[in-house]
């Protein structure tokens, strides 16, 4: 059958009138950046599949951000490679005018 079949696990839960976990699943993006809390979810309270996917995500999220930098780098740091690029930007005028000259 098609993707809105019977045979389609997803179209067989349905909870309330018309939520579907491919409707849920497909409305997760819209509500990770919204903020709310997904445990509120009518539809996560009695769907064991969709409620293990929102943990899944959820832990996913946090350990990403365990990737990232937590702190930006001091001003230092970037006045540093500024002073650097411009001193290679210098450097790279001069070799070249040296080198035209021999």
């Amino acid at each position: 059958m098609t993707a809105g079949g019977k045979n389609n696990p997803y179209m067989k839960k349905t909870i309330g009138p018309s939520m579907t976990c491919a409707e849920f699943q497909n409305q997760l993006p819209d509500l990770f950046e919204s903020g709310v809390d997904l445990k509120e979810q009518e539809h996560l309270k009695s769907c064991g599949q969709c409620s293990a996917l929102v943990r899944d995500l959820e832990y996913i999220a946090q350990q990403a951000k365990l990737l990232l930098p937590i702190h930006d780098p001091r001003p230092a740091v970037w006045e540093n490679i500024q002073t650097s690029l411009s001193g290679d930007k210098h450097n790279s005028g001069s070799s070249s005018t040296t080198s035209q000259t021999k």
